[in-house]
């Protein structure tokens, strides 16, 4: 049986799938392969990891492929796939590590550390002057955009700073807000705006809720960057009725010449959420293990319909 590994592994990922893989499945590592010989090397896959591109799904699918492990916790761009194959992905693997981030992020930024690394790297004591400008993430009125793991991390994390955090989310009993209109009702009393929103709700950050925040309020952003309007979240920055963090962007990279590597009321992380230690073996344990479970018949873990977007 071949396992067609697209993922771009490091050394000690790919030492520990060769070291654990079972005898009867051959790797084919995609990076090994000259470009013209990715593909038809994929045709052959009964296993698949990584996130191959969309089209080699539509219009070359593999006959015999038997298990597809996507690498991440988001597949937007498979929306509409049908696939006769059980799927998984990473389920709340970097759930935790996002929530870190953006809680980093936006402490950071009420803290002033952004402006304390610059004095640093000058050698520029100003002291008193920066006290004067710092806030605090204690006490926070916080809305999350979003319930599932990532949403739950922040909202566990924010617990430690008296934050009177609040979710929104369509169908989660555990969320207060369920609707764009009750978030609108809502945004003008709120000082912070966690977004952590997949993929598929495109947009779902609007100029009417851009326009309806609270003047000195900010908006974080962890999920995905097609979530937010973002000119209209630009045209806010701007003005300087609002700040932002932000993980992620409707473009990635973000192009050199976008006012918001410059603006004063952004910092930017740049899509490092979901970093952490041995990230890549993370990936590749998983996929060991939903091995076994394919092989003893056993539920797969963290399966999803990619067609559906969950």
């Amino acid at each position: 049986m071949q396992l067609y590994v697209y993922s771009a592994l490091s050394a000690a990922a790919r030492a520990l799938l060769l070291q654990r893989l079972p005898t009867d499945i051959q790797p084919v590592f995609a990076s090994d392969l000259a470009p013209d010989q990715q593909l038809p090397a994929f045709q052959q896959a009964a296993v698949l990891l990584g996130n191959v591109p969309p089209a080699w799904l539509t219009e070359h699918q593999p006959a015999g492929l038997r298990f597809w492990q996507i690498d991440s916790a988001g597949f937007d761009q498979y929306a509409g796939l049908r696939v006769p194959f059980p799927v998984a992905n990473m389920g709340d693997y970097f759930a935790w590590p996002c929530a870190e981030t953006i809680v980093a992020g936006i402490l950071s930024f009420y803290r002033r550390i952004p402006e304390l690394a610059v004095l640093q790297q000058r050698r520029e004591w100003v002291g008193p002057p920066v006290r004067t400008r710092v806030g605090l993430l204690r006490g926070k009125r916080v809305i999350i955009l979003g319930a599932g793991g990532i949403g739950l991390a922040v909202r566990e994390q924010l617990a430690g700073f008296r934050c009177q955090v609040r979710l929104l989310a369509r169908t989660n009993p555990e969320a207060q807000l369920h609707s764009a209109a009750e978030l609108a009702a809502d945004l003008p009393t709120t000082d912070l705006v966690i977004n952590c929103l997949p993929g598929s709700a495109d947009g779902f950050f609007s100029a009417e809720l851009v326009a309806a925040m609270a003047p000195g309020s900010l908006y974080a952003s962890v999920g995905r960057g097609n979530t937010t309007d973002e000119p209209a979240l630009l045209a806010a920055l701007q003005a300087g009725k609002i700040s932002a963090v932000l993980d992620v962007t409707a473009q990635e990279p973000l192009p050199a010449d976008s006012p918001l590597w410059t603006l004063p009321n952004v910092l930017l992380t740049q899509h490092s959420g979901g970093g952490q230690p041995h990230e890549d073996e993370g990936k590749v344990e998983l996929l060991l293990r939903n091995l076994g479970h394919l092989r003893h018949g056993q539920p797969l873990e963290n399966l999803v319909e990619p067609g559906r977007g969950y």
